[in-house]
């Protein structure tokens, strides 16, 4: 099987097809512009859309929108999984946006929890996917260690129901209300749910680790995406990064990225990276314009190692610490010259105080 990419881009919102034979996999960031208001991604949605006839939502995640999504006019359907995190900063510029990901051409099954619609499966010639979002814990009252067990607790019951275990796991994604103060507690339940799964045995999944209230008043809320090969034309691998140590020589249970390919094409997910040099410890602390730098370089070694580049990237989440630092980002990005990126921005806190920026991507190549 063949495969193309294909990009359409406006200022506003951008769409990557990755087409493989009869399958289309369409990834929508879409994101306002200076002056945009929330209600204005309801005219962005609906274009960018509009290219994707015929496709079902995989999933959806909502950034710095909570306070008015669903939006006017676009009640919130509750027909596939969607995230929702942080909450707007009304400082004029919105750090906000919405990442979509549809897919036509296959059959999809949804999976349900608590009467919410939590999962999409399906699959193709050479594996079986599973994508998991909006996964959190019932109570919202418990303790934010006793919430976090819930939610891995709901993960392998979810899993469970598509046929897969948590050891097919290969990202995850982890927003936690009030991060800087129980982050330690989420990593000592994280790592040992993951010994208890025989994670470290296996492969460690990708992952993001952000701060950000979220639409459920929750402690946290997670997304994953597994999958379970059929046979060994699809290969599975963490990738290690050539400028950082592995998170787990300081406590953070997750690789730095995972490639799955596939005789056709490669995809890299990059997780969640921000200004920490090789030892482990945060650098450049209080200078925004050298921790992007740093990050976006980190980054780029990533891309890299794999012969990959920015111009690969189909999918992203910039995370700033403070809305206002937006620029900095934007500026690292007209210097280097790096093309149109669907990236979507957006305010929250990250795992350390002295972290101002972080970003996630994720890249795929035809094989």
């Amino acid at each position: 099987m063949t495969s193309e990419i294909t990009r359409e881009t406006t200022r506003e919102w951008q769409s990557v097809c990755l087409r493989r034979g009869a399958v289309d996999e369409f990834f929508l960031t879409v994101s306002p512009a200076t002056g945009s208001k929330p209600e204005d991604l309801v005219r962005l949605l609906d274009n960018g859309l509009a290219s994707q006839k015929g496709a079902d939502v995989i999933s959806e995640s909502v950034f710095g929108l909570i306070s008015v999504y669903p939006f006017p006019g676009r009640p919130k359907s509750g027909a596939w999984p969607v995230t929702e995190v942080a909450e707007p900063n009304g400082n004029g510029r919105l750090t906000a946006g919405i990442n979509l990901h549809t897919i036509s051409g296959v059959e999809i099954q949804r999976l349900k929890r608590d009467g919410r619609i939590v999962g999409t499966v399906f699959e193709d010639e050479y594996a079986r996917y599973c994508w998991l979002g909006d996964l959190r814990s019932k109570d919202t009252t418990l303790p934010c260690d006793v919430q976090t067990r819930n939610v891995f607790d709901m993960l392998v019951s979810v899993l469970d129901d598509a046929g897969m275990s948590f050891l097919d796991v290969v990202r995850t994604w982890f927003y936690l209300d009030g991060i800087l103060d129980w982050y330690d507690d989420f990593n000592r339940v994280r790592t040992g749910f993951f010994k208890e799964q025989k994670v470290f045995d296996h492969l460690v999944p990708a992952s993001t680790g952000i701060g950000g209230i979220n639409g459920g008043g929750a402690a946290l809320v997670a997304d994953a995406f597994a999958i379970q090969p059929k046979d060994e034309r699809m290969a599975i691998q963490a990738v290690p990064s050539p400028l950082q140590c592995p998170a787990l020589e300081y406590g953070s249970s997750f690789s730095r990225a995972v490639e799955v390919a596939t005789p056709d094409h490669r995809r890299l997910i990059v997780s969640g990276t921000a200004s920490i040099e090789p030892g482990g410890e945060t650098v450049h602390v209080g200078d925004m314009d050298k921790q992007v730098a740093l990050t976006m370089d980190v980054v780029e070694a990533i891309l890299c190692a794999r012969s990959m580049g920015w111009e690969d990237v189909v999918r992203g989440v910039a995370y700033f610490k403070h809305a206002h630092d937006l620029p900095a980002y934007e500026a690292y990005c007209k210097k280097k010259g790096l093309p149109p990126m669907p990236v979507v921005p957006v305010q929250c806190d990250v795992c350390r105080d002295d972290l101002l920026f972080e970003i996630e991507v994720d890249a795929i190549q035809k094989g």
